[in-house]
């Protein structure tokens, strides 16, 4: 394999920043859709202290979601590691990009069982409030919300510097 082709599998370790106006100035089919070019998904690990993107979780394809069976019953996954993923938003302002809106949901998972707790609905409701801009992250134990409130400071420190005050101070609890 040549290094061109090698290189071309290696993840893309960045935030989706929105691209232009997806309508183009039309009003025809498709206005009003809901795109998630703009979003990334952030896997927050306690139990390792680390955070880092990973694309996958888009689709529930994520390092931590993979070979495992999502229950809605938490109680199935006594045992389980608690993951986080944060739905990270981003926009451009007249500084620049920023960090638009953040929501974190919880996933447990047990590999010893094949099994884990994700409540789908509180995913899907929590990618919307990300995309209108609302910042979610009380719920997370504080080591969580530390270690991801850290991440996007070093990931990108012109977009957490653009970013509202509202969100640095969310990560300041």
């Amino acid at each position: 394999m040549s290094s061109d082709q090698s290189s071309n599998k290696k993840k893309s370790n960045s935030f989706t920043i929105m691209k232009n106006d997806s309508t183009d100035g039309h009003g025809g089919y498709g206005i009003g859709a809901i795109t998630l070019e703009n979003m990334s998904s952030v896997i927050v690990d306690p139990n390792e202290d680390k955070a880092y993107v990973d694309m996958g979780a888009m689709h529930a394809r994520s390092d931590v979601e993979r070979r495992v069976k999502f229950l809605p019953d938490r109680s199935v996954v006594p045992n389980g590691k608690l993951y986080w993923i944060a739905w990270v938003t981003v926009e451009k302002g007249q500084q620049g990009g920023y960090y638009y809106g953040v929501a974190a949901s919880e996933i447990v998972v047990d590999r010893s069982i094949k099994r884990a707790y994700k409540s789908m609905p509180e995913h899907v409701n929590h990618m919307d409030k990300s995309l209108k801009g609302k910042v979610i992250v009380d719920h997370m134990d504080k080591h969580s919300r530390q270690l991801l409130g850290n991440f996007l400071k070093e990931f990108n420190p012109e977009l957490w510097e653009n970013s509202s005050d509202e969100l640095k101070q969310a990560f300041a609890k």
